[in-house]
């Protein structure tokens, strides 16, 4: 019999499985490769409460994998690839909740009074349907008896099954693909967002400036609520606080100046709006000394003392317009020149930012963000950012949209940092220095379409998480056009063409659908750190890469090559920059190499094979838009290094 060989490697800090050994002893769960939780929702959960796992050795993978979540690994198991990426399972481990005195939160999270110990999953017994849940619904129990198992499905309902049953039986995921069903009703969903807010402009005038009172700041505290205050054609140098529901309107062209110091315009009251202003003036402190306009505490949440301090600090400086604790509100037809950040919202959600302008310092170093949302779901639509630190910043807000937008010469145009279930959607990105979209901290279900991102310094598509839907989008004239960085995700119908790197994979968990994108003319179509071999094809579909179409060989099946590509082999990468290695490719060994490649689970690390490249671009219309439609040929077209 084979010895497995389980050791810790100190680099990583990850368990590595030598597939000659017997049977290994579990794992510790913090070191093995992990999924199925999500950062934000690790963070959110109580100390006391001890999700079920599973841990799984493969054959073909190299590390130990851990499952947030036994009903995790059964989706996982199943889903197309998944044996040709790991391997098969060699081992699996349960948590093994019999004799931990086990019980349910009030959101029926596990607690236990002892730690559960690990138990083989095939001899555990498993309380599914039950009133246990996890963050992202509902979890399965594991007991090592199932005596144990039926008398925890008698006090928390559920019903007891086997291994072989629980790999037969349906989960509720949050798959990529539902993320992708629901983006039209994501769109829906901001159109009713924006509805609700119209009729603040429409709001019966009930104070007007220099006929009612002297100043803007008089004629707020003298309207009444739900009134209209009127700025007339003019410049006027104030700083203004607004506390109940009001619409503040310019007629005309209205400037109103700050003097430098401090924010311009607070709110902190919910249905304010603010339109038809230019607002300019405000303080360049760009962190806040903690000390915040508003409720303290609307929702009634209890924050750790980092994100309170983080809120300060981030929602809390100078801006030119600051909603605080104001939720519903709507700013339109403004234009912020800002020395720090442009609009601020704070715990102001379904709050609307729509056809604004904010110019921020031309040294990002020197301003924040043009538009920060911390802890507001809101709508952003059909504005321009320019020259800020962070076009567009969010921190925990969960759902908002930010939808037709143009933002260029920023350092990262839009920055979401634990904010999930997002659509980012037509944006226009031009000259960035660093990042295009950069989604970070762990986040889940957001999904990125139909964006355009030119000529960014760093990375144009830069998503992390997990669970979310990347397609449609146009990366170009980049350094990297998109980082595969999160897990579980579908990246479809992108076109990545013009950088120097088309798209760099770095993710240890070869867990993403990467399908009929299109690679034309990058310096190099993808790279791939160090980890499993990553097959980016599935269900009949590959990816078209500008090159593959001068292999030898007849059409496959669905207007695809009959041969596999690699895009990180020596040979397959050039093949669209150099002469000769069409030629090259027919040598007997490399084809042999390339009809090996990707049958044989894990069989090249730091690799990736597309089994079924297509002949034709996946994408033709988006690709019909750019000046590189002449670069994309069919199977059996011109050398693409014949050029004029």
């Amino acid at each position: 019999m084979s010895i497995v060989l389980v050791v810790a490697v100190a680099a990583v800090g990850l368990f590595v499985v030598d597939a000659d050994s017997t049977e290994p002893e579990p794992a510790v769960f913090d070191e093995t490769v992990s999924m199925g939780l999500a950062l934000e929702d690790e963070r959110a959960l109580e100390e006391e409460v001890t999700l079920p796992k599973a841990q799984v050795f493969y054959s073909q993978y190299e590390y130990v994998v851990g499952y947030y979540g036994v009903e995790t690994f059964v989706d996982a198991q199943r889903s197309p690839g998944h044996t040709q990426r790991f391997g098969y399972p060699l081992t699996i481990y349960v948590t093994d909740y019999s004799s931990t005195g086990v019980d349910l939160t009030a959101e029926g999270h596990p607690t236990v009074e002892t730690e559960p110990a690990w138990h083989t999953a095939e001899n555990a017994w498993y309380v599914s349907g039950s009133d246990a849940a996890a963050p992202g619904g509902e979890t399965v129990v594991p007991f090592s008896t199932r005596a144990d198992a039926e008398a925890f499905a008698e006090d928390h309902d559920g019903t007891v099954l086997t291994w072989d049953a629980l790999l037969e039986a349906e989960f509720e995921t949050d798959e990529p693909a539902a993320v992708r069903d629901r983006v039209d009703g994501q769109h829906r969903d901001a159109d009713r967002r924006v509805d609700a807010v119209a009729a603040l402009r429409e709001r019966p005038v009930s104070t007007v400036v220099g006929e009612d009172a002297d100043t803007i700041q008089a004629a707020i505290d003298d309207a009444p609520r739900n009134t209209t205050v009127l700025v007339p054609d003019g410049e006027y140098e104030e700083r203004l606080e607004i506390d109940r529901p009001l619409t503040l309107a310019g007629e005309g062209t209205v400037t109103i100046d700050g003097g430098g110091n401090g924010t311009v315009i607070t709110a902190t009251a919910d249905r304010t709006a603010i339109v038809g202003l230019e607002v300019v003036g405000s303080g360049s402190e760009r962190l806040g000394t903690g000390e915040l306009p508003g409720d303290d505490d609307p929702d009634g949440d209890e924050d750790e003392a980092w994100d309170e301090r983080f809120e300060g600090n981030y929602a809390g400086g100078d801006a030119g317009i600051g909603l605080h604790t104001a939720p519903g509100s709507l700013v339109e037809d403004v234009t912020v020149d800002s020395a720090a950040s442009g609009i601020v919202l704070r715990r102001s959600g379904d709050s609307i930012v729509r056809n604004v302008t904010v110019h921020s310092p031309e040294n990002p170093e020197d301003g924040h963000a043009g538009i920060l949302s911390f802890r507001s779901p809101f709508v952003l639509e059909e504005s321009t950012v320019t020259d800020g630190r962070d076009a567009v910043y969010t921190h925990r807000s969960h759902g908002s949209v930010v939808r037709d937008n143009r933002l260029e010469g920023n350092r990262l145009g839009i920055h979401l940092m634990h904010t999930s279930d997002s659509l980012l959607a037509d944006n226009r990105l031009r000259n960035q220095s660093n990042t295009g979209i950069y989604i970070m901290t762990g986040p889940e279900r957001n999904a990125v379409v139909d964006n355009e991102i030119r000529n960014v310094g760093d990375f144009a598509l830069f998503p992390s998480g997990s669970a979310s839907y990347v397609a449609d989008n146009l990366l170009a004239d980049s350094r990297v056009g998109l980082r595969v960085d999160a897990t579980d995700t579908l990246y479809e119908r992108n076109l990545l063409a013009g950088n120097d790197i088309g798209a760099q994979t770095r993710a240890m968990l070869p867990t993403n659908q990467v399908v009929a994108n299109d690679f034309v003319d990058n310096g190099v179509h993808a790279t791939a750190g160090t980890g499993p071999l990553r097959l980016w094809s599935e269900g009949g579909t590959g990816n078209y890469w500008q090159g593959t179409t001068t292999l030898p060989g007849e059409d496959g099946p669905g207007g695809t090559l009959d041969r596999a590509y690699s895009p990180t082999a020596p040979v397959d990468q050039r093949l669209h920059r150099v002469d000769g290695t069409p030629t090259l490719s027919r040598a007997p060994g490399l084809e042999a190499l390339a009809g090996l490649q990707g049958t044989v689970p894990g069989m090249r690390t730091g690799s990736i094979v597309d089994l079924e490249p297509t002949c034709e671009p996946n994408n033709p219309d988006l690709l019909a838009d750019t000046e590189w439609e002449d670069r994309a040929w069919s199977c059996g077209g011109p050398n693409p290094n014949d050029r004029p």
